[in-house]
Protein backbone atom coordinates (compact mmCIF):
# COMPACT_ATOMS: atom_id res chain seq x y z
CA UNK A 1 0.00 0.00 0.00
CA UNK A 2 1.42 3.41 -0.93
CA UNK A 3 1.79 6.23 1.60
CA UNK A 4 -0.80 8.17 -0.34
CA UNK A 5 -3.44 5.59 0.47
CA UNK A 6 -2.21 4.29 3.83
CA UNK A 7 -4.70 4.66 6.69
CA UNK A 8 -1.75 5.67 8.86
CA UNK A 9 -0.66 8.56 6.69
CA UNK A 10 -2.43 11.13 8.85
CA UNK A 11 -0.33 10.10 11.83
CA UNK A 12 2.77 11.36 10.06
CA UNK A 13 1.41 14.70 8.96
CA UNK A 14 2.46 17.90 10.71
CA UNK A 15 1.08 21.36 10.35
CA UNK A 16 2.67 24.68 10.88
CA UNK A 17 0.41 26.71 13.13
CA UNK A 18 2.84 28.21 15.71
CA UNK A 19 2.23 27.32 19.34
CA UNK A 20 3.48 29.73 21.99
CA UNK A 21 6.51 29.13 24.37
CA UNK A 22 7.96 28.96 27.83
CA UNK A 23 8.81 32.12 29.68
CA UNK A 24 10.20 32.56 33.21
CA UNK A 25 8.09 31.45 36.16
CA UNK A 26 5.10 33.70 36.85
CA UNK A 27 5.68 36.40 39.43
CA UNK A 28 2.00 36.44 40.37
CA UNK A 29 -0.43 33.65 41.03
CA UNK A 30 -2.80 34.43 38.19
CA UNK A 31 -3.71 31.04 36.69
CA UNK A 32 -2.59 31.53 33.12
CA UNK A 33 -0.61 29.16 30.96
CA UNK A 34 2.70 30.06 29.40
CA UNK A 35 3.37 28.90 25.87
CA UNK A 36 6.22 27.22 23.99
CA UNK A 37 7.53 29.05 20.91
CA UNK A 38 9.32 26.00 19.58
CA UNK A 39 6.15 23.93 19.68
CA UNK A 40 3.75 23.56 16.78
CA UNK A 41 0.05 23.21 17.46
CA UNK A 42 -2.51 21.46 15.33
CA UNK A 43 -6.25 21.91 15.40
CA UNK A 44 -7.90 18.69 16.59
CA UNK A 45 -11.33 17.49 15.47
CA UNK A 46 -14.44 18.88 17.24
CA UNK A 47 -14.50 17.80 20.88
CA UNK A 48 -17.69 15.77 20.97
CA UNK A 49 -17.48 12.41 22.73
CA UNK A 50 -16.31 10.06 19.99
CA UNK A 51 -18.53 7.12 19.16
CA UNK A 52 -15.60 4.72 19.53
CA UNK A 53 -14.69 5.99 23.01
CA UNK A 54 -16.04 4.51 26.24
CA UNK A 55 -16.78 6.31 29.48
CA UNK A 56 -13.91 5.03 31.59
CA UNK A 57 -14.65 5.06 35.34
CA UNK A 58 -11.31 3.45 36.29
CA UNK A 59 -9.58 4.55 39.47
CA UNK A 60 -6.23 4.75 37.70
CA UNK A 61 -4.76 4.79 35.18
CA UNK A 62 -7.79 6.90 34.47
CA UNK A 63 -9.52 8.80 31.71
CA UNK A 64 -7.66 11.74 30.18
CA UNK A 65 -9.19 14.80 28.49
CA UNK A 66 -10.01 14.06 24.86
CA UNK A 67 -8.62 17.47 23.94
CA UNK A 68 -5.28 16.49 25.44
CA UNK A 69 -5.23 13.09 23.75
CA UNK A 70 -5.96 14.62 20.35
CA UNK A 71 -3.27 17.23 20.89
CA UNK A 72 -0.75 14.55 21.83
CA UNK A 73 -1.77 12.51 18.80
CA UNK A 74 -1.15 15.47 16.50
CA UNK A 75 2.32 16.02 18.00
CA UNK A 76 3.36 12.40 18.42
CA UNK A 77 5.46 11.95 15.29
CA UNK A 78 7.16 15.35 15.02
CA UNK A 79 6.99 17.61 18.06
CA UNK A 80 7.24 21.29 17.26
CA UNK A 81 9.09 20.81 14.01
CA UNK A 82 11.97 19.21 15.90
CA UNK A 83 11.93 16.17 13.62
CA UNK A 84 11.40 13.79 16.52
CA UNK A 85 8.82 12.63 19.01
CA UNK A 86 8.93 13.67 22.66
CA UNK A 87 9.64 9.98 23.34
CA UNK A 88 12.91 10.28 21.41
CA UNK A 89 14.25 13.51 22.86
CA UNK A 90 17.29 13.86 25.07
CA UNK A 91 16.07 14.89 28.50
CA UNK A 92 18.91 17.43 28.54
CA UNK A 93 18.11 18.91 25.14
CA UNK A 94 16.56 22.35 24.71
CA UNK A 95 13.32 20.86 23.38
CA UNK A 96 12.56 18.78 26.45
CA UNK A 97 13.82 21.49 28.79
CA UNK A 98 11.14 23.79 27.39
CA UNK A 99 8.52 21.08 28.01
CA UNK A 100 9.42 20.36 31.64
CA UNK A 101 9.91 24.04 32.48
CA UNK A 102 6.51 24.90 31.05
CA UNK A 103 4.88 22.01 32.93
CA UNK A 104 6.35 23.22 36.21
CA UNK A 105 5.40 26.83 35.55
CA UNK A 106 1.80 25.91 34.71
CA UNK A 107 1.52 23.70 37.80
CA UNK A 108 2.85 26.55 39.93
CA UNK A 109 0.21 28.83 38.45
CA UNK A 110 -2.58 26.27 38.97
CA UNK A 111 -1.81 25.62 42.64
CA UNK A 112 -0.30 29.06 43.38
CA UNK A 113 2.83 27.35 44.65
CA UNK A 114 5.01 29.81 46.61
CA UNK A 115 8.62 30.29 45.47
CA UNK A 116 9.98 28.71 48.66
CA UNK A 117 8.70 25.34 47.45
CA UNK A 118 10.39 23.00 44.98
CA UNK A 119 8.45 20.98 42.42
CA UNK A 120 9.95 17.57 41.64
CA UNK A 121 8.91 15.26 38.80
CA UNK A 122 9.90 11.78 39.98
CA UNK A 123 9.16 8.09 39.36
CA UNK A 124 8.12 5.16 41.53
CA UNK A 125 4.52 6.15 42.16
CA UNK A 126 3.18 7.72 45.32
CA UNK A 127 3.99 4.42 47.04
CA UNK A 128 7.70 5.21 46.74
CA UNK A 129 7.07 8.32 48.82
CA UNK A 130 5.89 6.20 51.74
CA UNK A 131 9.60 5.49 52.25
CA UNK A 132 11.07 8.69 50.82
CA UNK A 133 9.20 10.92 53.28
CA UNK A 134 10.66 9.53 56.53
CA UNK A 135 14.06 9.10 54.89
CA UNK A 136 14.17 12.79 53.96
CA UNK A 137 12.31 14.39 56.86
CA UNK A 138 13.46 12.60 59.99
CA UNK A 139 15.98 10.37 61.74
CA UNK A 140 15.44 6.70 62.63
CA UNK A 141 14.40 7.47 66.21
CA UNK A 142 12.16 10.43 65.40
CA UNK A 143 8.45 10.17 66.15
CA UNK A 144 5.90 11.12 63.48
CA UNK A 145 2.09 11.05 63.45
CA UNK A 146 -0.21 9.32 60.95
CA UNK A 147 -3.96 9.53 60.42
CA UNK A 148 -5.23 6.31 58.84
CA UNK A 149 -8.46 6.72 56.87
CA UNK A 150 -8.08 3.88 54.35
CA UNK A 151 -5.83 1.40 52.63
CA UNK A 152 -3.31 3.91 51.28
CA UNK A 153 -2.64 5.72 54.55
CA UNK A 154 -2.40 2.30 56.22
CA UNK A 155 0.26 1.24 53.71
CA UNK A 156 2.11 4.53 54.29
CA UNK A 157 2.44 4.04 58.03
CA UNK A 158 3.58 0.44 57.63
CA UNK A 159 6.37 1.51 55.28
CA UNK A 160 7.40 4.35 57.61
CA UNK A 161 7.97 1.83 60.41
CA UNK A 162 11.19 0.82 58.67
CA UNK A 163 12.73 4.29 58.87
CA UNK A 164 11.30 6.13 61.90
CA UNK A 165 8.83 5.80 64.80
CA UNK A 166 5.33 6.42 63.40
CA UNK A 167 2.34 6.76 65.71
CA UNK A 168 -1.17 6.09 64.43
CA UNK A 169 -3.12 8.82 66.20
CA UNK A 170 -6.44 7.85 64.58
CA UNK A 171 -7.66 4.93 62.51
CA UNK A 172 -11.00 4.36 60.82
CA UNK A 173 -10.38 0.65 60.29
CA UNK A 174 -12.89 -0.51 62.91
CA UNK A 175 -15.64 1.38 61.04
CA UNK A 176 -14.49 0.10 57.64
CA UNK A 177 -12.95 3.42 56.68
CA UNK A 178 -16.18 5.34 56.20
CA UNK A 179 -15.31 8.41 58.28
CA UNK A 180 -12.70 11.09 58.88
CA UNK A 181 -11.89 12.17 62.45
CA UNK A 182 -12.84 15.42 64.09
CA UNK A 183 -9.61 17.36 64.30
CA UNK A 184 -10.42 18.32 67.90
CA UNK A 185 -10.22 14.63 68.79
CA UNK A 186 -6.73 14.15 67.37
CA UNK A 187 -4.09 13.71 70.06
CA UNK A 188 -0.90 14.66 68.30
CA UNK A 189 2.37 13.79 69.92
CA UNK A 190 4.56 16.69 71.09
CA UNK A 191 7.77 16.75 69.11
CA UNK A 192 6.35 14.82 66.16
CA UNK A 193 8.35 15.49 63.01
CA UNK A 194 5.31 15.57 60.75
CA UNK A 195 1.61 14.78 60.55
CA UNK A 196 0.73 12.59 57.55
CA UNK A 197 -2.67 11.95 56.01
CA UNK A 198 -4.16 10.80 52.71
CA UNK A 199 -6.36 13.60 51.34
CA UNK A 200 -8.61 11.23 49.36
CA UNK A 201 -8.77 7.48 49.80
CA UNK A 202 -9.26 6.05 46.32
CA UNK A 203 -10.54 2.66 47.47
CA UNK A 204 -12.89 3.68 50.26
CA UNK A 205 -14.11 7.01 48.87
CA UNK A 206 -13.49 9.29 51.85
CA UNK A 207 -12.07 12.77 51.29
CA UNK A 208 -10.82 15.46 53.65
CA UNK A 209 -12.86 18.62 53.03
CA UNK A 210 -10.69 20.61 55.43
CA UNK A 211 -7.13 19.87 56.45
CA UNK A 212 -5.68 19.36 59.94
CA UNK A 213 -2.92 21.50 61.38
CA UNK A 214 0.31 19.93 62.56
CA UNK A 215 0.90 21.00 66.17
CA UNK A 216 4.58 20.26 65.80
CA UNK A 217 6.58 19.53 62.70
CA UNK A 218 4.98 19.92 59.27
CA UNK A 219 1.86 18.73 57.51
CA UNK A 220 2.34 16.06 54.81
CA UNK A 221 -0.35 14.89 52.40
CA UNK A 222 -0.74 12.11 49.87
CA UNK A 223 -3.00 13.84 47.33
CA UNK A 224 -2.73 11.23 44.60
CA UNK A 225 -6.42 10.88 43.79
CA UNK A 226 -7.58 14.47 44.24
CA UNK A 227 -4.47 16.34 43.10
CA UNK A 228 -5.44 19.38 41.00
CA UNK A 229 -9.16 18.67 41.46
CA UNK A 230 -9.65 21.78 43.61
CA UNK A 231 -7.64 24.69 45.03
CA UNK A 232 -5.20 23.92 47.86
CA UNK A 233 -3.25 26.33 50.06
CA UNK A 234 0.19 24.84 49.51
CA UNK A 235 1.72 27.11 52.15
CA UNK A 236 -0.05 25.07 54.85
CA UNK A 237 2.01 21.97 53.95
CA UNK A 238 5.58 20.83 54.24
CA UNK A 239 5.17 18.20 51.53
CA UNK A 240 2.43 17.30 49.05
CA UNK A 241 2.92 14.26 46.84
CA UNK A 242 0.81 12.56 44.19
CA UNK A 243 0.85 9.95 41.49
CA UNK A 244 -0.18 11.53 38.20
CA UNK A 245 -2.44 8.75 36.91
CA UNK A 246 -5.70 10.00 38.42
CA UNK A 247 -6.19 13.63 37.40
CA UNK A 248 -3.11 14.98 35.65
CA UNK A 249 -1.50 12.43 33.36
CA UNK A 250 -0.58 8.84 32.60
CA UNK A 251 1.04 6.49 35.08
CA UNK A 252 4.78 6.85 35.53
CA UNK A 253 5.05 10.38 36.92
CA UNK A 254 5.13 11.18 40.63
CA UNK A 255 4.93 14.84 41.64
CA UNK A 256 6.40 16.06 44.92
CA UNK A 257 5.95 19.63 46.16
CA UNK A 258 8.33 20.18 49.07
CA UNK A 259 9.30 23.22 51.11
CA UNK A 260 12.92 24.00 50.35
CA UNK A 261 14.08 24.15 53.98
CA UNK A 262 13.09 20.49 54.38
CA UNK A 263 15.50 19.40 51.66
CA UNK A 264 19.06 18.27 52.37
CA UNK A 265 18.70 16.31 55.61
CA UNK A 266 18.21 12.79 54.30
CA UNK A 267 19.24 9.82 56.43
CA UNK A 268 22.63 8.34 55.52
CA UNK A 269 21.06 5.10 54.25
CA UNK A 270 18.72 6.93 51.86
CA UNK A 271 19.03 5.53 48.32
CA UNK A 272 20.33 8.14 45.92
CA UNK A 273 17.10 8.15 43.92
CA UNK A 274 15.01 8.82 47.04
CA UNK A 275 17.01 11.87 48.12
CA UNK A 276 15.03 15.04 47.43
CA UNK A 277 18.24 17.10 47.31
CA UNK A 278 19.61 15.16 44.35
CA UNK A 279 16.47 15.85 42.34
CA UNK A 280 16.10 19.45 43.49
CA UNK A 281 19.73 20.29 42.66
CA UNK A 282 19.24 18.83 39.19
CA UNK A 283 15.77 20.23 38.42
CA UNK A 284 14.29 16.71 38.23
CA UNK A 285 16.86 15.77 35.58
CA UNK A 286 19.47 13.87 37.59
CA UNK A 287 18.63 10.75 35.60
CA UNK A 288 16.28 10.24 32.67
CA UNK A 289 12.81 11.21 33.95
CA UNK A 290 9.50 9.90 32.56
CA UNK A 291 9.73 12.38 29.70
CA UNK A 292 6.57 11.56 27.79
CA UNK A 293 4.51 11.38 30.98
CA UNK A 294 5.76 14.82 32.02
CA UNK A 295 4.85 16.15 28.58
CA UNK A 296 1.32 14.74 28.99
CA UNK A 297 1.00 16.26 32.46
CA UNK A 298 2.01 19.59 30.97
CA UNK A 299 -0.77 19.37 28.41
CA UNK A 300 -3.27 18.62 31.18
CA UNK A 301 -2.03 21.54 33.30
CA UNK A 302 -2.49 23.84 30.33
CA UNK A 303 -6.01 22.49 29.77
CA UNK A 304 -6.94 23.06 33.42
CA UNK A 305 -5.72 26.63 33.21
CA UNK A 306 -7.74 27.18 30.05
CA UNK A 307 -10.83 25.98 31.93
CA UNK A 308 -10.33 28.88 34.34
CA UNK A 309 -8.19 27.27 37.00
CA UNK A 310 -8.96 24.95 39.88
CA UNK A 311 -11.90 26.91 41.31
CA UNK A 312 -13.78 26.30 38.07
CA UNK A 313 -12.62 22.69 37.94
CA UNK A 314 -13.90 22.11 41.48
CA UNK A 315 -17.33 23.49 40.53
CA UNK A 316 -17.58 20.97 37.69
CA UNK A 317 -16.45 18.14 39.96
CA UNK A 318 -19.04 19.04 42.61
CA UNK A 319 -21.80 19.08 40.03
CA UNK A 320 -20.88 15.62 38.74
CA UNK A 321 -20.60 14.17 42.24
CA UNK A 322 -23.91 15.69 43.38
CA UNK A 323 -25.74 14.10 40.44
CA UNK A 324 -24.32 10.66 41.22
CA UNK A 325 -24.74 10.78 45.00
CA UNK A 326 -28.30 12.09 44.63
CA UNK A 327 -29.12 9.13 42.39
CA UNK A 328 -27.73 6.73 45.00
CA UNK A 329 -29.50 8.39 47.93
CA UNK A 330 -32.75 8.71 45.98
CA UNK A 331 -32.90 5.02 45.06
CA UNK A 332 -34.75 4.05 48.26
CA UNK A 333 -31.98 1.70 49.30
CA UNK A 334 -31.49 -0.09 45.99
CA UNK A 335 -28.06 1.58 45.85
CA UNK A 336 -26.13 2.45 48.99
CA UNK A 337 -22.98 4.47 49.63
CA UNK A 338 -21.40 3.52 52.97
CA UNK A 339 -19.40 6.74 53.40
CA UNK A 340 -20.53 9.42 55.85
CA UNK A 341 -22.12 12.17 53.74
CA UNK A 342 -19.93 15.00 55.01
CA UNK A 343 -16.72 13.33 53.78
CA UNK A 344 -17.82 11.66 50.56
CA UNK A 345 -15.20 11.90 47.85
CA UNK A 346 -15.76 14.04 44.76
CA UNK A 347 -13.41 11.71 42.90
CA UNK A 348 -14.21 8.12 43.85
CA UNK A 349 -17.81 7.04 44.52
CA UNK A 350 -18.15 3.53 45.99
CA UNK A 351 -21.59 1.97 46.31
CA UNK A 352 -23.26 -1.38 46.72
CA UNK A 353 -26.53 -2.83 45.52
CA UNK A 354 -29.18 -3.92 48.01
CA UNK A 355 -29.21 -7.25 46.18
CA UNK A 356 -25.49 -7.94 46.10
CA UNK A 357 -25.98 -10.82 43.68
CA UNK A 358 -26.91 -8.23 41.04
CA UNK A 359 -23.61 -6.36 41.18
CA UNK A 360 -21.92 -8.57 38.60
CA UNK A 361 -24.84 -8.14 36.21
CA UNK A 362 -24.82 -4.37 36.81
CA UNK A 363 -21.15 -4.12 35.85
CA UNK A 364 -21.59 -6.42 32.85
CA UNK A 365 -24.59 -4.53 31.47
CA UNK A 366 -22.90 -1.15 32.01
CA UNK A 367 -19.90 -2.34 29.99
CA UNK A 368 -22.21 -3.21 27.10
CA UNK A 369 -23.37 0.41 27.22
CA UNK A 370 -19.74 1.60 26.97
CA UNK A 371 -19.32 2.40 30.67
CA UNK A 372 -16.31 0.45 31.88
CA UNK A 373 -14.15 -0.20 34.97
CA UNK A 374 -17.01 0.11 37.44
CA UNK A 375 -16.02 -2.88 39.55
CA UNK A 376 -15.08 -2.00 43.11
CA UNK A 377 -11.57 -2.60 44.40
CA UNK A 378 -10.88 -6.27 45.08
CA UNK A 379 -10.42 -5.57 48.81
CA UNK A 380 -13.92 -4.15 49.29
CA UNK A 381 -16.02 -5.32 46.34
CA UNK A 382 -19.17 -3.56 45.22
CA UNK A 383 -19.19 -0.87 42.56
CA UNK A 384 -16.95 2.18 42.26
CA UNK A 385 -17.25 5.07 39.83
CA UNK A 386 -14.16 7.25 39.64
CA UNK A 387 -15.19 10.62 38.25
CA UNK A 388 -11.94 12.55 38.01
CA UNK A 389 -11.48 15.92 36.30
CA UNK A 390 -11.52 14.42 32.81
CA UNK A 391 -14.77 12.48 33.25
CA UNK A 392 -17.28 14.55 31.30
CA UNK A 393 -20.66 15.45 32.76
CA UNK A 394 -22.23 13.36 29.99
CA UNK A 395 -20.53 10.26 31.40
CA UNK A 396 -22.05 10.75 34.84
CA UNK A 397 -25.46 11.53 33.37
CA UNK A 398 -25.34 8.37 31.29
CA UNK A 399 -24.36 6.29 34.33
CA UNK A 400 -27.22 7.72 36.39
CA UNK A 401 -29.73 7.04 33.60
CA UNK A 402 -28.47 3.46 33.42
CA UNK A 403 -28.72 3.07 37.20
CA UNK A 404 -32.34 4.19 37.19
CA UNK A 405 -33.22 1.87 34.32
CA UNK A 406 -31.43 -1.06 36.00
CA UNK A 407 -33.36 -0.42 39.21
CA UNK A 408 -36.70 -0.41 37.37
CA UNK A 409 -35.85 -3.76 35.81
CA UNK A 410 -34.49 -5.43 38.94
CA UNK A 411 -36.14 -3.83 41.97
Amino acid sequence: MSMATSPHTTLFQTRTTPFPLSSPRPTSFKPTSIKCATQLHTQPPPLTHSQDRVFNFAAGPATLPEKVLLRAQSELYNWGGSGMSVMEMSHRGKEFLSIIQKAESDLRALLQIPPEYSVLFLQGGATSQFAALPLNLCSPNDAVDYIVTGSWSDKAVKEAQKYCKPNVIWSGKSEKYTKIPSFDDLKQNPGSGYLHFCANETIHGVEFKEYPVAQSGVLVADMSSNFCSKPVDVSKFGVIYAGAQKNVGPSGVTIVIVRKDLIGNAQALTPLMFDYKIHDDNNSLYNTPPCYGIYMCGLVFEDLLEQGGLMEVEKKNKKKADILYNAIDGSKGFYRCPVEKSVRSLMNVPFTLEKSELEGEFIKEAAKEKMVQLKGHRSVGGVRASIYNAMPLAGVEKLVAFMKDFQVRHA
